[in-house]
């Protein structure tokens, strides 16, 4: 390895999400701050409480009191799995910062080569791992394939199947993304969409540590009709085509109405109530379908215009006597 091409990385920020995750923060902790003991950088951790109704709060503050490298981010109320990841990458500190989630799919143990892939190749900027098939049921595994095939297909960025949102991130990539606004927020096509150069690590997964995962199939939608109408025209494309395809079928009809009129058979005609039936549904259908897309994009535009903020925190607490993140003054730990 040539010397010359390792960074110099002094601090490292740690970005941790939880959503009613009492029954796993304290292990996942032990399982992270075994990780990075022996690595001799200083560390930042954030953990972002996304509006949590269980004791998660509680315990987090219960870990903060303890250990002063820990900010803890509480929401106001549950803003969602990219506006905490999102909060936490505004807040943190750190030549490089990474992200996982605090459930313990994402194993804490990868951190140290993430960091050592990092510091021994200066030409990149991002460290993302690749989840391997795994214990993923055939369904889950069937859609997310479909999923990242029509991104890829349809968008201006090339994501790769199985990457999740935990990474590595250099200084100046999280300061570029710190200046994309965007309301809806998909982070796993707007990293790639930087276009800096990335390094992808593959893992399994590992089991959850104990409860339920809160990404439900709303959720799930949700997640994927945010990155489908952030990075892609294609629905709006797709409607055209369809009105196209109507227009020549019209087209079509009025052409086999007008060859009776012209061969003198227009008494073989007979009104036909199914045929004008499915021509007006199938109208109907593609004009509610353009109508449906075309008000999503401008739904989009409406809640960006409002320029209301991603997230609202409602405390910060932290044993530092200068913590890092927002502006708001933190609560002091006992």
């Amino acid at each position: 390895m040539d010397p010359q091409s390792e960074r110099q990385i002094h601090s490292i920020g740690i970005v941790v999400p939880f959503f009613n995750e009492e029954k796993v923060i304290q292990e996942f902790y032990k399982s992270l701050t075994t990780a990075i003991s022996n690595l001799p950088y200083q560390f930042f951790l954030y953990f972002i409480d996304d509006g949590s109704s269980d004791r998660t709060a509680a315990l987090l503050e219960e870990i903060a009191g303890g250990d002063d490298r820990v900010t803890i981010i509480e929401f106001s109320r549950n803003f969602g799995h990219q506006a905490a990841l999102s909060a936490g990458l505004d807040a943190a500190r750190g030549d490089a910062v990474i992200s996982l989630d605090g459930d313990g799919q994402h194993p804490p143990e990868m951190i140290p080569e993430l960091i050592r892939l990092y510091a021994s190749n200066d030409e990149y900027d991002i460290i993302q791992t690749k989840r391997e098939p795994g214990n993923e049921t055939a369904v889950k595994r069937a859609t997310s394939g479909f999923f990242y095939s029509l991104m890829n297909r349809f968008s201006n960025v090339k994501m790769i199947e199985g990457t999740a949102d935990f990474r590595l991130m250099s200084r100046r990539s999280v300061d570029s993304l710190k200046q994309m606004p965007e309301y809806h927020r998909f982070l796993r096509g707007m990293i790639p969409w930087m276009g800096y150069k990335t390094i992808i690590l593959p893992y399994r997964p590992s089991e959850r540590l104990g409860g339920v995962s809160k990404y439900s199939l709303a959720r799930m939608v949700k997640l994927a009709a945010d990155a489908i109408f952030s990075f892609s025209l294609a629905p709006m494309r797709i409607t055209i085509i369809l009105g196209l395809l109507y227009l020549v079928l019209a087209l079509a009809e009025i052409l086999y109405v007008v060859s009776y009129f012209v061969t003198n058979k227009a008494n073989l005609l007979t009104p036909g109530w199914p045929s004008l039936m499915f021509a007006s549904l199938l109208g109907n259908a593609i004009i509610l379908i353009s109508l449906g897309v075309f008000g999503y994009y401008i739904g989009y535009i409406f809640q960006q215009i409002k320029n209301r903020p991603l997230y609202i925190i409602k405390s910060i607490k932290s044993r530092q006597a200068d913590p890092p993140g927002p502006p708001e003054k933190p609560e002091p730990l006992a």
